[in-house]
């Protein structure tokens, strides 16, 4: 079983992550455990006051690093925290590779949810792993970000979903996804790709290749050349790249 335990100030939270779909599921069968920790319970002042001013002025608030470090002495105390993580714009981008070696690990993981302006730098430099970024925004605090990694590691646990399916998701092979359909076969007059429909497992397995490639290509090139690099593309796949890039060419052409 997966330990996961999250110092958050807002523990009512996490009842998404654990009362609904892929992630309830896969706590009832025992795959992943969650707990909360609330800084403010490790402080004794009347206000209980886990913020404060930053030095050098500026806007804001900047939450003080004792109080976090007192919480996540009691996550390791109680066995969690072998791997701490901590959330920010200035982290390292979260893809499908980090995913995936957090839930091979299989290390007990304690998220650290900041709030207002951040976190103290010294609790960062002392007691955090890794900090991780979610993309290039800013949100109000770390617990969505904390919630989004658990969803995202608690699939790939061995159990979670149907082996197949966490295979053939989006980023799993280096690419997008291709499309997907499903009943009716025709709505609003758009219809479904007629090979889908044939049965033939192995024309249905190519087509969805081309799509995936022809869609990484539209939507994310940066994950072609990244492909392309690591030599995970065969000639056929520079083929159907090349036909897709034609194809957009044409469309353009015929636009003007």
């Amino acid at each position: 079983m997966m330990q996961i335990d999250v110092v958050t100030l807002f523990p009512p939270m996490f009842t998404a992550i654990v009362d609904h779909g892929i992630t309830h599921r896969a706590q009832q069968q025992g795959l992943w455990s969650l707990q909360t920790w609330n800084p403010r319970d490790f402080v004794s002042d009347a206000h209980r006051t886990i913020d404060d001013r930053p030095f050098g002025g500026g806007p804001g608030m900047v939450m003080m690093a004792p109080p976090l470090a007192d919480a996540l002495a009691a996550v390791k105390a109680n066995g969690g925290g072998s791997r701490v993580i901590a959330f920010s714009p200035n982290g390292i981008p979260l893809d499908d590779a980090r995913v995936r070696r957090l839930a091979a690990a299989g290390k007990s993981l304690a998220l650290i949810c900041g709030r207002y302006e951040g976190i103290d730098q010294r609790f960062i430099d002392t007691c955090v792993d890794e900090v991780i970024s979610m993309g290039d925004f800013v949100l109000s605090g770390g617990e969505i970000a904390a919630m989004a990694l658990i969803d995202a590691v608690v699939r790939q646990l061995p159990g979670a979903l149907k082996e197949a399916s966490a295979a053939d998701e989006s980023f799993a092979v280096g690419l997008l996804d291709a499309k997907h359909y499903t009943r009716p076969e025709n709505w609003r007059g758009l219809g479904v790709p007629e090979v889908l429909l044939s049965g033939h497992h192995e024309q249905i397995r190519q087509w969805r290749r081309r799509d995936a490639l022809a869609w990484t290509a539209s939507q994310r090139p940066e994950l072609i050349e990244r492909a392309r690099t690591a030599g995970q593309l065969s000639v056929l796949d520079e083929t159907h790249l090349h036909e897709a890039a034609a194809g957009v060419k044409a469309q353009v052409e015929d636009f003007r």
